[in-house]
C-alpha cells in the first residue's frame, strides 16, 4: 500500500474522533461510506446501518452528552489491503463525562470511493482489564 493511502486512512480515523467529540455531523460523509455499518454491540449499544442512521446516532451522543467527551485513536495498523479496500486495527481511549477512561479496539474496513478513503464497517471491541493487572501482575 502506498504511503499516501496510509496517511489518508490515518486521517479518516482521526477525523472520526473529532466528528464525534465536536459534533461535526456535517463531516460524517468524509468519514463513512453511504452504506456503512457502525457496530457498537459489544459495548452494549446497537449496530447502526447507513450513513443517515450513523449521523443521527453521532449527533444524539454529542448533543445528549451520553457519549465519550474525548476520543484518542492510536496504534493504527493496516492488517490487509487491496486496490480499493483496507482492513485496519487501531486502539482507542475514550474519556467519559464522569472521568472514567475506556479502552477499545477498532476493527475497520475501509473502501476507496471517488479517490477518497471512507470507513465501510467499524466494529468496536472493548478491552477488558486482565485479572491481576491492578496489582501489578507480572511486574516482578
Amino acid at each position: 500500500m502506498h504511503v499516501d493511502d496510509r496517511l489518508q486512512i490515518n486521517e479518516v480515523l482521526a477525523l472520526l474522533a473529532y466528528v464525534a467529540d465536536e459534533g461535526l455531523v456535517d463531516r460524517v460523509p468524509e468519514v463513512f461510506t453511504s452504506d456503512a455499518v457502525y457496530d457498537m454491540s459489544s459495548s452494549g449499544m446497537r449496530t447502526f446501518e447507513g450513513i443517515g442512521t450513523i449521523t443521527k446516532a453521532l449527533q444524539a451522543m454529542s448533543v445528549g452528552g451520553q457519549g465519550p467527551q474525548a476520543h484518542f485513536v492510536t496504534n493504527v495498523m493496516i492488517v490487509s489491503s487491496g486496490d480499493d479496500t483496507a482492513v485496519t486495527r487501531s486502539r482507542g481511549l475514550m474519556i467519559m463525562a464522569d472521568g472514567a477512561v475506556h479502552a477499545v479496539n477498532y476493527d475497520d474496513t475501509l473502501r476507496r470511493e471517488n479517490g477518497a478513503w471512507r470507513i465501510a464497517r467499524r466494529i468496536i471491541l472493548p478491552i477488558q482489564a486482565r485479572p491481576g493487572a491492578a496489582e501489578g501482575a507480572g511486574m516482578n
